[in-house]
């Protein structure tokens, strides 16, 4: 008997740009007008050179909710987060953009992937659990 394939089962690498693909391809993620101009943290000091960023960063949020429940915008400000370079002085950790998070998080509840759970930041709903999960099936494991 076949098991199904899970997101669990695959590359996380090439889980996030195989979804991307996938939420680019359906048209249902509306970009913002800013997304060629924005910066995802304060620390950072250009804008991300790939334009498909967004889909890969709404991807990559999926995953980490299908894996574990209950993330909400400050912790996706935490997960993105990085080091401020000072200088001279000594490095910081900084958190990431709260607004691309929130967007993003507002998104995929538009297109029925998460949901908010009652005890705190969002969850991933049974339609995006098999969604996510056929993505993952379209990868080849190799054996």
């Amino acid at each position: 008997m076949a098991t199904a394939t899970t997101v669990k089962d695959v590359s996380p690498h090439e889980f996030v740009k195989a979804y991307a693909v996938h939420l680019k391809r359906s048209g249902k993620v509306e970009l913002p007008h800013w997304t060629d101009i924005v910066k995802t943290a304060t620390f950072k000091e250009l804008a991300p050179y790939d334009p498909d960023w967004y889909f890969i960063r709404a991807a990559s949020m999926a995953r980490k909710i299908y894996l574990r429940g209950g993330l909400g915008v400050g912790a996706f400000r935490r997960i993105y987060g990085g080091s401020k370079r000072n200088g001279s002085r000594p490095p910081h950790f900084c958190k990431s953009s709260g607004s691309v998070a929130r967007h993003i998080l507002q998104q995929l509840e538009k297109m029925n992937i998460v949901d908010v759970d009652p005890r705190g930041g969002r969850r991933i709903t049974s339609s995006g659990r098999r969604d996510l999960d056929q993505v993952a099936g379209r990868i080849i494991i190799p054996q």
